[in-house]
């Protein structure tokens, strides 16, 4: 086992870094970005470090990194004699830093996806827009996605992401091979009706999981917004409309 693996299998879900960020002055610098990076991938063995950043609080150096599960966020100190793991909160916002700044670094070029692999689904002006991977034996996407369908002036594309149980392979092909696809994913996700289609077409789902695991869709339902960001999970609704909304005045 790597160095980086078992740093990964320390990871304590939920485990956060509370930090005061007006109530901290950061310490000397003793190393520059360059340096520190240097020591990181010493350390965990020739990860790939993608960014290095001083932070100005704490004496803390944000690394940012790219392994198997995608992009990645931890903390060191100058000399890389120890590493935090977990999310950095702005104690008086309570904003989760470590969130954001994942989403900057893991952000996409919304034009470069393969719309006319998707089901892509409008209504009203369709000025909102949101890219979902999407699978069909996810509880979470079902939640997410029945939420959605109460939405107005929303384009929603859903990329077809098999990768909970064998059996979503055939269900979204399936789907794929159908006459109305938007129909027959409604009918799956919504009504738990299974499409009565052959999986037997051609159809782009292999192609579709590859480019979902090298955006680092690592759990489903993971989708995008215009401006590239990536979210993971049901967000509840009065959390995405604004985020929705934002996103459509910046286009």
């Amino acid at each position: 086992m790597t160095w980086l693996n078992r740093m990964a299998a320390m990871i304590v879900r939920g485990l956060v870094l509370a930090v005061v960020l007006t109530g901290l002055a950061a310490g000397p610098a003793r190393a520059d970005e360059s340096t520190v990076r240097r020591l990181v991938e010493t350390q965990l063995g020739g990860a790939k470090v993608l960014e290095v950043r001083k932070l100005p609080y704490g004496g803390l150096y944000e690394v940012a990194l790219r392994n198997a599960q995608g992009v990645r966020v931890i903390y060191t100190d100058a000399d890389a004699t120890l590493f935090l793991i977990g999310s950095l909160i702005d104690a008086k916002s309570g904003e989760n830093l470590t969130e954001g700044r994942l989403r900057k670094l893991a952000a996409i070029d919304w034009g470069a996806l393969p719309f006319a692999s998707a089901i892509t689904m409008k209504r009203g002006s369709g000025r909102r827009e949101i890219a979902i991977f999407s699978d069909p034996n996810c509880p979470y996407c079902e939640r997410f996605e029945r939420a959605l369908v109460k939405i107005d002036d929303i384009t929603v594309h859903i990329f077809m992401y098999p990768v909970i149980r064998p059996d979503s392979v055939r269900l979204t092909k399936a789907v794929w091979c159908s006459t109305d696809r938007a129909k027959a994913w409604n009918d799956l996700m919504l009504k738990r009706v299974e499409p009565t289609a052959k999986p037997d077409c051609d159809t782009p789902i292999e192609q579709i999981v590859e480019l979902g695991g090298k955006l680092g869709a690592t759990s489903t339902p993971t989708w995008f917004l215009r401006n590239g960001e990536m979210y993971k999970g049901a967000l509840p609704m009065d959390e995405l409309l604004p985020l929705l909304d934002a996103a459509a005045a910046r286009r």
